[in-house]
């Protein structure tokens, strides 16, 4: 009995080992189907594209706002922070695309030589808690790159004379100043009214996708 409880261990273990292998194959098998079908899919026909509008009211309201309120400035929208953001390679870099690299600023104010100043993140009223921690993540690395960020609140954007004092200020005041000229005073300029373009409040098919879309569609692969 002594002599055979080696071998019958060491059966076992071959048994496991060639389980373990065969488990391994077909995963790979099953891995390399499911990649095969995909790359077989057609890009166009497969996901059939519509156009969408880039910005949605909210965001279209606080461009005009910023664009009115900080004359002698860039503003831009939807920028990726893989944009204007750089990391050093020692880790992974597709690792900090997925975490942060591929969000996009709301709302960027740049100096005209588009060097990014200030960064406006428009927050919706009822974001979900995973939303709340991306946006504190891409404030943390764009404090941490020495950009300033703004939060403004869906529903209540600042008036124009708010963004002047604590935004064009500020960009004033750390601007770099040429020796033969001082910075732009801001220019007068009526308060913005919310002007929609015709159809606008009604049609809805053109609005952009939602951010919280995405987070659905991790939420349930990652059930599965």
């Amino acid at each position: 009995m002594n002599l055979l409880d080696p071998l019958s261990s060491a059966a076992l273990a071959t048994a496991a080992l060639l389980l373990l292998s065969l488990v391994a194959v077909r995963r790979r098998q099953r891995d390399g189907a499911r990649q095969a079908r995909q790359d077989a899919l057609d890009t166009v026909a497969s996901w059939p594209p519509e156009a969408a509008r880039i910005l949605n009211v909210t965001e279209r309201q606080a461009f005009e706002l910023l664009k009115r309120s900080l004359p002698g400035f860039m503003v831009l929208a939807q920028v990726p922070l893989s944009r204007f953001v750089r990391v050093p390679m020692r880790n992974s870099y597709t690792d900090w695309l997925q975490r942060v690299g591929q969000l996009s600023a709301d709302m960027v104010v740049c100096d005209i030589g588009s060097r990014v100043l200030a960064v406006i993140d428009i927050r919706s009223a009822d974001e979900t808690a995973r939303s709340r921690k991306r946006h504190e993540r891409m404030t943390r690395v764009l404090t941490a790159a020495g950009i300033r960020v703004y939060t403004w609140r869906e529903g209540d954007l600042p008036s124009m004379g708010e963004v002047r004092s604590e935004i064009g200020a500020v960009l004033v005041d750390n601007a770099p100043r040429a020796t033969t000229s001082r910075p732009m005073p801001f220019i007068p300029v009526p308060e913005i009214a919310e002007i929609l373009a015709e159809g606008d409040a009604l049609d809805h098919a053109m609005e952009p996708v939602a951010s919280a879309f995405f987070d659905e569609i991790e939420a349930t692969a990652g059930r599965r």
